[in-house]
């Protein structure tokens, strides 16, 4: 069973999110932290796609290598801005023949020059139907969600109905990061209304960098709440007190969402084993 719309289907997920590195170095901390994770038995890991597809080589060879050398299931992300249907196609096949199972649908970010004049599918709902078109039943797909509306929704009521609309296309979502469990749980009765029961996993990432998160949650337009930055601002001079307070709240965030019967965890890892592992532990998780 690789598929994630079945693995969900089974159960509870457990999975982690990397990103191709663009440095040997980087991949070699990359293969270290696959390797410290594995015995963790997750459901699935992702591996991310860098704006306008600038990891697109990259991204295809971590993934089938975490396909062909390891015992975990890869999701391979794939965005839509700079290419065109074409390149698409050609992408979804590569990943089909090479017997990848899991894709994550996103429009995705335009490339740091802003050229995205290449652009054919506008929308991931029309990248979520490609990847139908070429891979059949050959792929389980997912989308992305915001618990706390996209950067670029103009209000709620309509950033609630397109990700309906697009999660009823896929198989599952998967969300940016959130601090505050009531923003899923909101996010979850909101689609419910609207008729749409897709499994979404929230996704958690541990705030080990307290600058480096409040700069991720500006562009992600998640809210980092005042009285969590105080807690770490308060000891940002101490990497291992920061640490520590990451991942306790992260742990007493993930036990909030478990406890609400969330279908799975999603953990943003930034390619570091540490708090991942620590949070695992504390929660009692597989592994």
């Amino acid at each position: 069973m690789t598929k994630i719309s079945d693995l969900l289907a089974a159960g509870r997920t457990s999975s982690f999110e990397f990103f191709p590195p663009r440095t040997d170095e980087g991949e070699r901390n990359l293969r270290d932290t696959l390797n410290e994770l594995e015995p963790l038995d997750p459901s699935f890991v992702s591996v991310t796609y860098g704006a306008g597809g600038s990891t697109r080589e990259r991204t295809h060879r971590i993934v089938v290598d975490i396909l062909e050398r390891t015992s975990m299931t890869p999701m391979a992300h794939l965005t839509s801005v700079a290419h065109t249907r074409d390149d698409l196609v050609g992408i979804l096949t590569r990943y089909r023949d090479a017997g990848v199972e899991n894709i994550l649908a996103l429009r995705g970010d335009p490339p740091a020059d802003g050229g995205d004049a290449t652009t054919e599918l506008r929308h991931a709902i029309e990248l979520v139907e490609l990847a139908r078109e070429v891979g059949g039943d050959a792929f389980s797909v997912g989308v992305a969600a915001h618990p706390e509306l996209h950067p670029r929704s103009p209000d709620r009521a309509s950033d609630r109905k397109h990700l309906a609309a697009k999660l009823c296309a896929a198989d599952f979502g998967i969300t940016q990061f959130f601090f505050r469990a009531e923003d899923y749980l909101r996010m979850i009765d909101e689609l419910a209304e609207l008729g749409c029961d897709t499994p979404v996993i929230p996704g958690v990432m541990p705030v080990t960098d307290v600058r480096q998160i409040q700069r991720f949650a500006e562009l992600s337009g998640a809210a980092f709440p005042s009285d969590l930055a105080e807690r770490f601002l308060a000891v940002e001079d101490d990497p291992g007190a920061v640490r520590q307070l990451g991942v306790e709240t992260a742990t007493e965030l993930c036990q909030r969402l478990l406890d609400a019967g969330v279908p799975g965890l999603h953990f943003y890892t930034l390619n570091r084993s540490t708090a991942t592992r620590e949070i695992h532990a504390n929660l009692g998780l597989s592994g």
